[in-house]
């Protein structure tokens, strides 16, 4: 009951000192604001681009094939000497292969999922009487399609013997069969187009048409915007006159959370096995999982550093309210020594000035909590249009004990001075 009343005086102090407990609680305000919105920008931020890098597929593990790099060895007679890439150019025995590929799903079927292989012919347009569209034709296979998540219009995806036999089919977007052909989807099921690459006819039948979102629109040079134009994989491969090989791929992983020891258990397969006796070029690994934790980190590590520094007014703060909690037992003298002179203990004293200290800080930290939010709310679109406002939770829970910390401490050494008053010496007090 006794804290609850000196919680009903502290109020009764502020309403009482409005401008001076606003200037007392300015620097808390500022700090606690600060740091709130720096949390929120980034909690907001981190949130958006992750939420783009799952898009783009965190369970990913790309492979590609590099260079080796340079490295000191020494031969049989210790004496040392450099060994690097002997070329620069790749050959066909560089290139991943899709027996490799077959092996190594085979080999890891209880880590890895599938494999999204794709193969890129280039950009292309497709022109029907005045109309003109231009699209990025891609060889892929239909792990790569379901990937995509592609909502399917009209048609289908490819089937198995599309695959198999290399036919001459493709599934478009809607928005080409709008903008060039100007038929319904269902119309363009069948359809004989041609394609332009590289000045190169290429002739294909229609079989499924996809909805084009915007959120994943491709520009090619010209003012056009280019979508998406799928083939079989191996009618890709037919087309430039190759075997299925690839420099770079993506696996599914079945367990994101080790992405990072399947990495290196793939790379040290595949190199151990297919690129051992290869001088110039090795398979390497990264994965979009721990691309995101490192960015997560990164960020988490840049806003703490930031909020450091924003804290520090919230030292400032606390001096402020030391000061002013000074300054009030100054002016109560008298009223302290009624207190004690009634029978207050020291402890009793000594509850009430520190209880006023933590209201006031306490106070303060809440109109810097509304703060920042609506500075975190306002800032966040502005600085990064795809950013959804999140609130910082835990920031939130940290600054109201944090408020409460600088009460107790910064408000301990006014309320024990006030605590150890003589009580004689306090009536007599002018």
């Amino acid at each position: 009951m006794l804290v609850l009343e000196n919680i009903l005086l502290a109020l009764n102090g502020l309403r009482a000192n409005k401008t001076r407990s606003i200037l007392t609680m300015l620097g808390i305000i500022i700090g606690i604001a600060s740091v709130i919105t720096i949390m929120t920008i980034g909690n907001s931020i981190t949130s958006s681009v992750t939420n783009q890098m799952n898009s783009m597929g965190a369970a990913n593990i790309t492979l590609g094939v590099q260079q080796k790099s340079s490295g000191v060895e020494e031969d049989a007679r210790g004496m040392s000497f450099r060994r690097g890439p002997q070329r620069d150019e790749m050959r066909d025995e560089d290139y991943i292969t899709g027996e490799m590929v077959d092996d190594l799903l085979t080999v890891m079927d209880d880590e890895l999922d599938v494999a999204l292989r794709s193969h890129d012919l280039g950009n292309g347009s497709i022109t029907d009487k005045n109309n003109k569209g231009s699209v990025n034709v891609s060889g892929v296979n239909n792990d790569f399609i379901k990937n995509e998540n592609l909502e399917m219009v009209a048609g289908r995806i490819f089937t198995g013997k599309d695959q198999k036999e290399a036919r001459k089919v493709a599934v478009v977007s809607d928005k080409l069969i709008s903008d060039v052909f100007k038929i319904d989807n269902e119309e363009a099921l069948g359809k004989q187009i041609t394609v332009v690459i590289e000045n190169q006819y290429k002739h294909y039948t229609i079989v499924g048409v996809y909805h084009y979102d915007t959120s994943k629109e491709v520009y090619s040079f010209s003012s056009d915007r280019a979508t998406n134009m799928y083939v079989p994989l191996l009618t890709a491969f037919h087309e430039h006159h190759t075997k299925e090989r690839y420099r770079d791929l993506e696996i599914t992983v079945q367990d994101t959370s080790k992405a990072d020891d399947t990495i290196k258990e793939i790379e040290r397969y595949l190199n151990g096995r297919y690129f051992r006796n290869n001088e110039s070029f090795e398979v390497v690994g990264f994965s979009m999982a721990s691309m995101i934790q490192s960015y997560t980190e990164m960020m988490g590590t840049l806003s703490i550093a930031i909020s450091v520094i924003a804290g520090i007014s919230l030292l400032v703060g606390g001096i402020g309210v030391m000061n002013i909690m000074l300054v009030s037992i100054q002016e109560r003298t008298r009223e302290i020594g009624t207190r004690k002179a009634l029978g207050a203990t020291n402890s009793s004293i000594r509850m009430q000035f520190i209880v006023e200290a933590i209201v006031l800080c306490i106070v303060g930290g809440l109109i810097g909590i509304v703060i920042g939010l609506i500075a975190g709310y306002v800032a966040t679109p502005i600085i990064d249009e795809e950013a959804t406002f999140y609130a910082p939770i835990n920031g939130i829970l940290m600054s109201v004990g944090f408020s409460v910390a600088v009460g107790v401490f910064f408000g301990y050494y006014p309320a024990n001075k006030a605590a150890k008053m003589n009580p004689i010496d306090a009536l007599r007090y002018e």
